[in-house]
């Protein structure tokens, strides 16, 4: 919905009233329009082409998320017959419909894309071909290959009065065929399950080359070995997604482990919420299935003409062809660890450390922290969150290990990250077994705050040692997103790690005083709503104000509507947001001092940095929060000042590097479009991200020879120089 006032009368006084619905975008239709942004990387020919490929597979996993969790969330409130309006003025209906036409939008590019790359990668010999232009010896191989390795894990279902509909599982392949004895015979409806897994890939290799047929199309070319001597009449692919919205009340729950345990089986059998037909399945047939599913012929069937399932193409992104992949990336050390013979020594020294990944690397640095902690025989205790983790992050073997050592080790384990609680519970079953505590967080909230703790004996005393981050404590997306870190001994952070723990492990809130963290949902919200009233009270013409904020979304009403105040007074306001955003910018007496900018390229930007230039005492914090509602109402988030002058350098060269560059950036205007900058000379060729490398290079080099100078941080900043990297 576009803004119904965009230019204003500005002769006459402004009396804007920031309730109104027409200031503030959709989150879903924003969320979507950052996808847009992503499938552009797709169809740009800079891009390297298998990564044009994955850029495919991550859009389409992306809405296959958006389906469970967004769409599958409104489709509840529509029938549970809520009919309150978002902030901007929208039933769930008018956002699931206006979602539809956005997302269908994106499903005809994307498979416009897959026609376009698919011929492009022919030429570059990479070829995924339908099982009918194989030759005729290639199809016997197949076939043979067919016979042995996947046949006998294959089980058609009958559709007929004597076997109901089956079960079909969410994000399935599955093909509907129709089977007869004589083909003038009524054929009767058969479902096959295309049984891709972890073992059985997608896409299977034709001899040594790189030829490749899809799953489903070799099943469906051998089904006279599933019905031999019948005719078969049609067999056409289809999917569905399952809602997974499926939370309980935590109020309600004796134990909370089993109350998860029982909502994943129940995801398991959740409501249907899209079904995927291929363009040629019939009407009939596709109508039946609708029916069958639940659903809305006319909306909830999506049409594909072809590359069902585009995830799957990961597996064809990953084809080992440096010359199509973007250029290798070797995540830096640190060069404040590199010759440290004891990480505890330099932090002591350094007093804090801000990590950059994945520039820097994950592993010889915060993997490197929980590894020395749980061998250090000074460390007494290891506290610690944890929200996602992957069987590639050796932090968990690191805490086991530290507990059979004989050291207390408590984790907050979150179980209701979603798409992970059964990953979770596992790792929180495993580390019981050997005696460290475990705890679930406090009822009614997520734990998604980012932090290690450390007490350590030190030399004069017990010292509190910690990390807090703005990702999650994962091997492979620390290799994937971009995110920050903190190491530090401050005393007053220690502190409020002792207050926080002792929150996370009781839940008792009363008279938690802190000195230096802005943790939610206590305290982080009306933090920042009065850090932008003070950046309003102290802006003038002699001391402009500036606020600056990177996150992944600004969704939260009453921070944006703060937002807005500020800009009507004048005060600068630079907003690196990843994908939802609420605020529109550019409006004449409303949003005109307010830029938004979205950053898209090889990595995820993932960090979150708050700047507020507070008339030259400047403020900068990072964390694992963005400014969403459940991350500052209904979430235990931590959010730490960054007091380092190094640190801060650090903050702004990355904020100003992304504010300038011109090769992977995406500019908003107030009707919620995006238009992407264009490089006007071969110096601005590089997107933001390769320039964050060479400068990590360049400062790592430095610091290696001795040249890097102490930082130097500018207290005050002008509107004039903004846009200048350091």
């Amino acid at each position: 919905m576009t803004a119904k006032v965009i230019q204003l009368n500005m002769s006459e006084p402004l009396n804007i009233d920031l309730t109104a619905p027409e200031w503030y975008l959709n989150r879903e239709l924003t969320w979507l329009e950052f996808n847009k942004r992503v499938l552009w990387e797709a169809e740009d020919s800079r891009t390297p082409l298998l990564e044009r490929v994955k850029f495919l597979a991550i859009v389409s996993s992306n809405l296959d998320e958006f389906f469970m969790k967004r769409i599958g969330g409104l489709k509840q409130q529509l029938g549970a017959g809520i009919s309150e309006l978002s902030v901007d003025g929208r039933t769930p209906l008018q956002q699931i419909l206006a979602c539809y036409t956005v997302v269908k939008e994106i499903e005809a590019k994307k498979q416009q894309l897959f026609q376009d790359i698919k011929g492009l990668l022919f030429a570059a010999g990479i070829c995924i071909a339908p099982y009918q232009t194989l030759s005729s010896e290639q199809q016997k191989h197949m076939r043979t290959y067919y016979l042995q390795n996947i046949f006998p894990l294959v089980t058609p279902q009958s559709i007929d009065p004597a076997h109901p509909f089956p079960f079909i599982s969410n994000l399935s392949l599955n093909l509907l065929a129709g089977v007869s004895v004589l083909a003038s015979d009524t054929p009767t409806l058969v479902r096959i399950k295309v049984p891709v897994s972890s073992k059985i890939p997608r896409y299977i290799q034709v001899g040594e080359e790189h030829l490749y047929i899809a799953l489903g199309d070799l099943i469906a070319n051998n089904l006279d070995l599933l019905f031999p001597g019948m005719h078969i009449a049609f067999c056409e692919l289809f999917r569905v997604t399952r809602n997974a919205v499926t939370e309980k009340d935590e109020d309600q729950a004796d134990d909370l482990l089993e109350m998860i345990e029982s909502e994943l089986r129940e995801r398991k059998f959740a409501a249907v919420v899209r079904l995927e037909v291929s363009s040629t399945m019939g009407k009939l047939q596709s109508g039946m299935l609708a029916a069958e599913l639940g659903l809305n012929e006319e909306q909830d069937v999506f049409v594909v003409a072809e590359g069902m399932a585009m995830r799957d193409l990961f597996q064809i992104a990953s084809i080992a062809r440096p010359e199509l992949q973007d250029p290798p990336h070797h995540p830096l050390e640190h060069s404040k660890l590199l010759n440290a013979p004891n990480i505890f020594h330099a932090i002591r020294e350094h007093g804090s450390i801000l990590l950059h990944h994945p520039y820097e690397s994950f592993v010889t640095t915060v993997e490197r922290f929980v590894k020395e902690a749980s061998r250090d025989p000074n460390v007494q205790a290891i506290k610690m969150t944890l929200y996602r983790t992957s069987a590639g992050t050796k932090i968990v073997q690191y805490l086991i290990d530290a507990a059979l050592n004989g050291k207390q080790v408590a984790v907050v384990v979150e179980l209701k990250a979603r798409f992970d609680e059964s990953a979770n519970i596992k790792w929180a079953h495993r580390m019981e077994s050997v005696g460290i505590h475990v705890t679930y967080g406090v009822v009614g909230l997520k734990t998604h705050s980012k932090v290690i703790y450390v007490v350590r004996q030190d030399f004069n005393g017990l010292r509190r040692y910690a990390h807090i981050g703005t990702g999650n404590y994962h091997a492979g997306t620390a290799r994937l997103y971009t995110d920050l870190g903190l190491l530090t001994c401050d005393p007053k952070i220690g502190a409020d790690l002792t207050e926080l723990f002792n929150y996370l492990t009781t839940g008792l809130v009363p008279k938690r005083y802190f000195q230096s963290l802005l943790p939610a949902p206590k305290v982080l919200k009306n933090s920042l709503l009065k850090k932008i009233e003070r950046e309003i009270q102290k802006h003038s013409s002699a001391s402009p104000g500036l606020i600056q904020f990177k996150m992944n979304a600004l969704e939260d009403f009453d921070i944006t509507q703060a937002l807005y105040r500020a800009a009507q007074v004048g005060v600068k306001i630079d907003l690196i947001i990843r994908d939802t955003c609420r605020l529109r910018p550019g409006i004449p007496g409303l949003s005109e001092t307010v830029s938004v900018i979205s950053v898209v390229g090889r990595f995820l930007e993932h960090s979150r940095i708050f700047y507020f230039q507070n008339a030259g005492e400047e403020e900068y914090f990072i964390g694992s929060a963005d400014c969403m509602t459940r991350n500052l109402e209904s979430r235990v988030e931590v959010v730490t000042p960054i007091e380092n002058l190094e640190a801060r350098a650090i903050l702004r060269q990355i904020i100003n590097t992304q504010l300038k560059n011109q090769r992977s950036v995406w500019e908003m205007h107030a009707d919620g479009q995006y238009i992407q900058r264009r490089p006007t000379g071969e110096l601005q060729e590089f997107g933001a991200q390769e320039q964050l490398i060479q400068l990590t290079h360049k400062r790592f080099k430095e610091a290696q020879s001795g040249k890097l100078k102490p930082a130097k941080v500018k207290r005050k900043q002008t509107h004039v120089k903004l846009g200048n990297a350091e």
